[in-house]
């Protein structure tokens, strides 16, 4: 059957199309519901998080994700039915909860366009592991929109929100959101979410070279010692529409030594394994970490792989389970949703498919000139969330 997404004029409707049905792939070892833990794929990776992308739509139009000239006024999104309602999204995700799922992330697009999502967050919020423990519940936003929804989303259980934010200056973010939006609004909605105690916040700062590296210090003067975690993330090759070029990336080496020339900085151990971000603590003099002053991260995406710990799948907005970011197709989850399937046949689906998972996009990068590379065009971030 066709995809919704066909009618699309842009690279995205290729990837659309271009789905597997879970039906084609070899059997997975058994796993029982209780057992889930114990699933792993090729490369002995357990399955612990999931993205899930709420919506295919965003306000902002930034350059390294939906760039204007091509997510335009005339852009087709998908249509409502194509979309996962929220009892499906809730029914899949128990599904991989029960193969060892233990972290979710509401992604987009951006996902608070998505109308009513506290409601999905509260029954995701009920939720619990095999071993009877909540999920750690967490949304990822550009921040527009937290003001007005921060209160509703932790009432509904919600636990913490990462915000997008590439820089202090509004002219600089007015040039990169790239619809005037002011900086303002997001640093107001980052207030709202810290006082109703969505926490610890994070903010994650894109960092392109030749547009907004000069935000780095004045970022991190700005949320040192605030009990909210800034990160810094190079600048991806994700998807085929934001013309990256490895010239604008800013090795986060190059980011942390920019950081050195103003505070002593202490690596820190991961928090949790598969964790994608380098941690580094403010020192004091002794050479300690200044838990009060906090700490800063970097994500390293392109020039230094973390394929080796990856535990992450991502479910598109449509039904799509994919198993990288860098992904060139996904795994048809919506079809065996709505052609009646039980709930054991879906949770078989998840374990065959992370079970064949053998995706290592960044360390093949890092290992082969990009001209060896498979040409085929990944993705979009918009679609699957980041």
């Amino acid at each position: 059957m066709a995809e919704p997404g066909n009618l699309r004029i842009v690279p995205l409707v290729d990837q659309r199309a271009r789905s597997i049905p879970v039906s084609s792939l070899a059997p997975a070892p058994h796993v029982s519901a209780t057992g889930g833990a114990n699933l792993v794929d090729r490369h002995g990776r357990p399955l612990r998080d999931l993205r899930i992308s709420v919506t295919d739509r965003c306000n902002f139009r930034c350059s390294y994700c939906m760039p204007k000239d091509v997510f335009d006024k005339d852009y087709q999104y998908l249509p409502q039915t194509a979309l996962l309602n929220f009892e499906e999204i809730t029914r899949l995700t128990r599904q991989f909860v029960a193969q060892g799922v233990q972290k979710i992330r509401l992604t987009g697009g951006e996902p608070l366009l998505r109308k009513n999502l506290e409601i999905l967050v509260a029954q995701l919020a009920a939720l619990r592991t095999p071993e009877g423990q909540p999920l750690d519940l967490t949304l990822t936003t550009n921040g527009s929109l937290l003001a007005k929804k921060a209160r509703a989303l932790k009432e509904a259980g919600l636990q913490r929100v990462t915000v997008s934010l590439d820089g202090l200056d509004d002219a600089v973010f007015r040039r990169m959101n790239d619809v005037d939006f002011p900086v303002t609004d997001v640093l107001r909605g980052i207030e709202a979410a810290q006082a109703v105690g969505l926490g610890p916040i994070k903010v994650n700062m894109v960092v392109k070279r030749g547009t907004n590296e000069h935000e780095i210090l004045p970022m991190a003067r700005h949320f040192k010692g605030t009990g909210i975690v800034l990160r810094f993330i190079e600048y991806m090759d994700v998807g085929a529409t934001n013309g990256w070029r490895m010239d604008e990336v800013m090795p986060s080496a190059d980011v942390v030594r920019l950081l050195q020339t103003e505070w002593p900085l202490l690596a820190l151990e991961h928090a949790n394994r598969g964790e994608t971000a380098q941690r580094w603590g403010y020192a004091t003099p002794a050479g300690r970490h200044d838990t009060a002053a906090g700490e800063v991260g970097v994500i390293s995406s392109v020039t230094q792989a973390f394929c080796g710990d990856c535990n992450r799948a991502r479910l598109s907005t449509e039904g799509q389970l994919y198993l990288c970011l860098f992904a060139s197709q996904g795994y048809d989850l919506r079809s065996l949703l709505r052609d009646g399937s039980l709930d054991d046949q879906l949770g078989t689906a998840i374990r065959q498919v992370w079970h064949q998972r053998s995706d290592q996009y960044s360390a093949l990068r890092s290992a082969l000139p990009s001209d060896n590379l498979p040409g085929v065009r990944r993705v979009e971030m918009s679609y699957i969330g980041g």
